[in-house]
């Protein structure tokens, strides 16, 4: 009777009915974990097996002992190759990257910390990263209770863009890969390659600063530049009465002013595929949009930035950068005059209007795109062309800078200042 409690009831009932609640949570969360049994059977493992069944019903059928042997050999290595799929994932597994965000050329770092979450040794294994459309593996030494490994790696950026990186999955099976069982551990990561962009100085930042403060042919009663009088109505501020003029004249008078503006900075790049005679110049275009789009955000300018089919983020470098790296080419009828359209319809008090094209567009589409902007927008073109000597020229009312490197964009831009 030592084994029950003053009312007959088993005193151990509570910690197991916990511990099999642990086991049950943890088989579950396993089992979700885990890829289902019919995916573990890799392609090779259903030839071997279609090959051993028919071996066995030819051999039994013509009575040929070689085929049944051979169909009871295919078979018996399928069945040795399963018990290699067999055994726990006991592992807590974390992924990180260093930085999640990188330029064209650098190396990311990351790391995958693996612990052995059970109180008993467990063999080794075999981890696998996805990175973006290739798959790193590393062999997973067994672990001793409560035993940790770490393994790093190093992520090469060659090119712009996002890589997914991960989910990391734990691996076992049979040498020969015919069972194949996997366990996932962690979400995908993405990774961010930012496009090479460099610093402009006072070039660009010089080009923008002689456009503040520029008058326009809008009237207005308060501003900095003083414009003519005109006679007092009722509702203007009695701080702009003119009383020199109102005493002269009998009349009260009221200055009025001509509205200054500030430099609004639009670019707009071309996202069409045909605008560019290889991708190098798309490259070379978004880092010429990076560059200036950074400087005008680090100037405390109003900035626009869009591409043919969608505007981007402009609140701070990151997301703006971000967007440039997610941004790709397209396949539609869209042409820069249509983008100059967007332009003149959207950004209203535009004053300087970016449009970066590659070498495919044509001089007449850069000139009808100048025609179409508003009067007083005054129009840029960066024609990208790999290779080729910084210089500028005109083209109607659009003033083309043609790039040939990203180091030259400084270059052009003190050219433009001429």
């Amino acid at each position: 009777m030592s084994g029950f409690g003053t009312e007959g009831t088993p005193r151990s009932v509570g910690y197991t009915t916990s511990s099999v609640t642990r086991v049950v949570a943890g088989l579950v969360t396993q089992v979700r974990r885990t890829t289902s049994v019919l995916t573990w059977i890799t392609r090779a493992a259903w030839v071997v097996l279609a090959v051993g069944v028919v071996a066995l019903v030819a051999g039994f059928w013509l009575n040929w002992i070689e085929l049944i042997v051979l169909g009871a050999g295919f078979v018996c290595a399928l069945l040795a190759a399963a018990v290699f799929a067999i055994g726990r994932h006991p592992y807590a597994i974390t992924l990180r990257l260093r930085e999640g965000r990188v330029v064209v050329g650098e190396r990311a770092m990351g790391g995958i910390d693996i612990r052995n979450t059970s109180h008993s040794s467990v063999l080794p294994a075999r981890i696998e990263l996805p990175v973006g459309s290739t798959r790193a593996s590393f062999a997973l030494p067994g672990l001793p209770p409560e035993g940790e490994h770490d393994e790093l790696f190093a992520i090469p950026t060659t090119r712009r863009g996002v890589i997914v990186v991960g989910p990391v999955s734990s691996v076992r099976g049979d040498p020969l890969g015919l069972i194949r069982r996997s366990v996932l551990w962690t979400d995908p990561e993405e990774l961010y390659v930012h496009p090479r962009t460099i610093r402009m100085g006072g070039s660009a930042a010089g080009f923008l600063h002689d456009l503040e403060g520029r008058e326009t042919r809008e009237i207005t009663n308060a501003d900095l530049s003083f414009h003519a009088l005109r006679e007092y109505v009722p509702g203007d501020d009695r701080r702009y009465v003119h009383w020199r003029s109102s005493a002269r004249t009998g009349t009260l008078m009221v200055r009025q002013f001509e509205e200054t503006r500030r430099s609004h900075l639009v670019l707009a790049i071309s996202a069409q595929d045909r605008d560019y005679a290889d991708p190098d110049e798309f490259e070379l275009a978004i880092s010429a949009v990076g560059s200036l789009g950074l400087q005008a955000l680090n100037s405390e300018k109003q900035l626009t930035a869009m591409s043919s089919h969608e505007v981007l983020r402009t609140a701070a470098p990151r997301p703006f950068l971000d967007e440039l790296t997610r941004l790709e080419t397209v396949k539609s009828p869209t042409t820069v005059v249509e983008m100059a359209r967007t332009i003149t319809r959207d950004v209203l008090r535009a004053t300087v209007a970016v449009m970066i094209c590659g070498s495919s567009v044509s001089a007449r589409d850069i000139r009808a795109a100048g025609a179409v902007l508003p009067v007083g927008v005054r129009a840029l073109a960066i024609q990208t062309r790999i290779g080729a000597e910084p210089s500028v020229h005109r083209l109607g009312s659009v003033t083309v800078l043609e790039l040939g490197a990203l180091e030259d964009l400084p270059r052009g831009f003190r050219k433009l200042e001429r």
